[in-house]
């Protein structure tokens, strides 16, 4: 099982709290860290100091780490165009000597996108403009040297685009697609993902949402266009500890009222975790991203690191 951090800076983190946890999670043999890409915390605590961008974040980290793998769960489509997003996630990736993951999504925050002056179209719009947004993306990247790009879609118009820069992955960096979505979920994850990620649900819905994966994959015939197996991988809030003091402590910020929708949490021990990512494994799961809340929690890591991370078999990195 290959094991990642996923973190939530807009809770409230600057960008050195994310730079000690990525270096500790780094440290501690996690396979990846990823960030969520929000500018407003979900609840009624401020977040302070304030919201960090995600791609700016993960760009300074890319020269500040030298291993994990850095990446976004998720980027959203209505915060940045198509042709620059590409742009830059190449060149993080550069930056990174080819390790940055594009978690990416249509958007669902209203309020943030009120805030900020984003605008935030109908939710039928906003997967139109993603499913255009992963054509530009993932074509731009696979474009050769020497020629150009262009596309005429609904929302978005390139002409003759140079498509540059590259990206170190060849044909660019795993893009992650992911969420409850019955429909348009399942289409975009098999038609232009590496991964697809079911977002801290428990194992019965998460296996639900890989059979409609499957379904998916089946009807673009992903197999017949020369595509690896989609990757499919699972969040999973944690709040684990020593003892069930510790870990209800942990806890306790899951309790506060937030925007975010239901979630199955494991609260316990690393033991229970463990059994946890073990039942997930059975359903086909092969990645697993775990919610950590505090990112000042470093102790938190280290536990997970040094009690749970040797219990698992190690998977080979991409």
């Amino acid at each position: 099982m290959r094991v990642c951090v996923f973190t939530e800076p807009h809770r409230g983190a600057s960008y050195d709290d994310q730079l000690r946890f990525a270096r500790a999670a780094e440290d501690g043999g996690f396979e990846g860290f990823l960030r969520a890409d929000h500018y407003q915390s979900m609840g009624d605590d401020p977040g302070l100091p304030g919201p960090t961008d995600a791609w700016l974040t993960l760009a300074a980290l890319a020269r500040e780490t030298s291993r994990i793998r850095l990446g976004t769960l998720v980027t959203s489509a209505t915060f940045r165009l198509p042709g620059p997003l590409a742009m830059l996630v190449a060149q993080v990736d550069q930056m990174s000597g080819g390790r940055v993951e594009l978690g990416i999504g249509a958007g669902w925050y209203e309020r943030e996108h009120t805030s900020y002056g984003i605008p935030f179209p109908p939710v039928q719009e906003r997967f139109d403009r993603l499913a255009e947004q992963l054509e530009i993306v993932t074509g731009l990247w696979r474009t050769p040297v020497g020629t150009g790009f262009s596309y005429t879609g609904r929302h978005y118009r390139l002409v003759d685009a140079p498509a540059l820069p590259k990206p170190v992955q060849v044909p660019g960096p795993p893009v992650i697609v992911g969420g409850r979505g019955p429909k348009r979920t399942p289409e975009l994850a098999a038609r232009f993902a590496d991964e697809f990620n079911m977002p801290f649900k428990g194992v019965a819905e998460t296996a639900q949402a890989y059979d409609r994966v499957a379904e998916a994959t089946d009807r673009f015939d992903r197999a017949a266009g020369g595509r690896a197996p989609l990757t499919l991988s699972a969040g999973i809030v944690v709040a684990i500890g020593r003892t069930d003091a510790e870990a209800q402590r942990r806890a306790a910020p899951l309790q506060v009222r937030s925007a975010l929708p239901p979630e199955d949490p494991v609260i316990g021990s690393p033991a229970q975790l463990v059994d946890r990512i073990g039942e997930f494994a059975t359903i086909g799961t092969t990645r697993v991203h775990l919610r950590l809340i505090d990112l000042a929690d470093l102790d938190h890591l280290e536990l997970i690191a040094g009690d749970v991370l040797p219990q698992l078999t190690a998977g080979p990195v991409r």
